[in-house]
């Protein structure tokens, strides 16, 4: 063979590489991030369909909204954070107005009022997830870092607001996420370990105050975490059958669709909440070890373009964004596994739902933008 003909092969062999890179350069698309996004997603899907019963219709809807889902990040990644930065404040005022119409037109289910219909359902606290971190580094672009105590105070009442709204839907689990990814961001701009050690102490007698003006059932969810065999047939069912399916997976599992306590009924909303209790049982610890693998994955691209990005809001928000995707996953295993209350969070990217994964998405798709205009915006 010729070394001309060699080249040829070389270059067919490279040329669909180049062309798929070039195009997702284009597309402002991170390879690696997207790429740990669809595993977990293609993963999710697969352990869904035998945690929702082997229910074909279900496992489509999923991944219609799947569809959907990417779709909103590929559009919000050609957006330059300049642009996104801009409009903030807006996007947080409207956040504010929606969580206060949920309050007084929002649609009632199980018990809580937390959905609005405009011709599509869905939650508007989920929009603040996003909204809030984008607020607080908004705020601290173009001040000095770390921020000071008068700067901190403005800063939590940009937390405050919609934590409390949120909270009287009653969403408390959604309510704390948001708080969060409104600390993260404080805790990434530089606040003092002495501060932070201070608002730690805080936080007792804080909780204290917090515990009276919680419901019953938010009550007794903290108390059946700290004595779940005290009421194993009531409060205490949830995590008691969710242990029992995490533990019998052995480490690799009893196989796709073969979990006993899912397809037998025992375990409650496995579909939802609790299917990392369905993975567990049916691919072990080998498969949660797997999905954990791919979690952190793609946390730990999000903190390598929060590293590179040239700007205090884009490092700020990439930071705050893959931080606030840790602790969702935290929540959710150890909500599963007992180690924190029960607090409804679905495990991200693998739950069934629609409002939470388009606004994961659109998370990410700020990442991409974050990454792919780096070195058009300002130093």
């Amino acid at each position: 063979m010729r070394l001309g003909d060699d080249r040829r092969i070389l270059s067919s062999g490279t040329a669909p590489l180049s062309s798929f890179s070039e195009l997702g350069h284009r597309l402002n698309v991170d390879g690696p991030l997207l790429g740990g996004l669809l595993l977990i997603c293609g993963f999710g899907l697969f352990v869904l369909y035998s945690a929702a019963g082997e229910n074909s219709r279900l496992l489509v809807n999923q991944a219609i909204r799947l569809g959907v889902a990417l779709a909103v990040m590929l559009i919000v990644a050609q957006l330059p954070p300049d642009f996104l930065r801009r409009w903030t404040p807006w996007g947080y005022l409207a956040g504010l107005i929606l969580l206060m119409l949920v309050l007084t037109k929002g649609d009632v289910g199980q018990g809580a009022r937390r959905w609005l219909d405009i011709g599509i359902r869905f939650q508007p606290s989920e929009v603040m997830k996003l909204a809030v971190p984008m607020m607080a580094a908004w705020f601290l672009h173009d001040r000095q870092i770390p921020p000071r105590v008068g700067q901190l105070l403005i800063i939590a009442a940009f937390i405050s607001v919609p934590t409390v709204l949120i909270a009287r839907q009653p969403d408390l689990g959604t309510a704390v996420l948001v708080a969060a990814s409104g600390v993260i961001v404080v805790v990434l701009a530089g606040m003092s370990f002495r501060l932070i050690a201070g608002l730690g102490l805080l936080a007792v007698p804080g909780a204290l105050v917090l515990w009276n003006f919680m419901k019953d059932y938010q009550k007794q969810r903290v108390l059946t975490l700290l004595n779940p065999d005290s009421d194993p047939l009531g409060a205490g069912y949830n995590i008691i059958q969710s242990k029992i399916a995490i533990g019998s997976g052995g480490l690799f599992g009893k196989g796709w669709t073969n979990g006993s306590q899912a397809h037998l009924e025992f375990l409650p909303e496995r579909h939802t909440d609790f299917i990392f209790a369905v993975l567990g049982e049916e691919f072990g610890l080998f498969g949660v070890l797997t999905l954990l693998a791919l979690y952190m994955f793609v946390i730990g691209r999000g903190l390598y373009i929060a590293a590179q990005a040239p700007d205090t809001y884009s490092r700020l928000l990439a930071g705050t964004i893959s931080l606030t995707f840790f602790v969702y996953v935290f929540v959710n295993t150890a909500m599963v596994t007992g180690l924190v209350p029960v607090v409804g969070v679905p495990l991200p990217l693998v739950s069934f739902g629609g409002t939470s994964m388009v606004t994961l998405m659109a998370g990410f798709g700020i990442l991409m933008s974050i990454h792919s205009h780096r070195k058009l915006l300002p130093h």
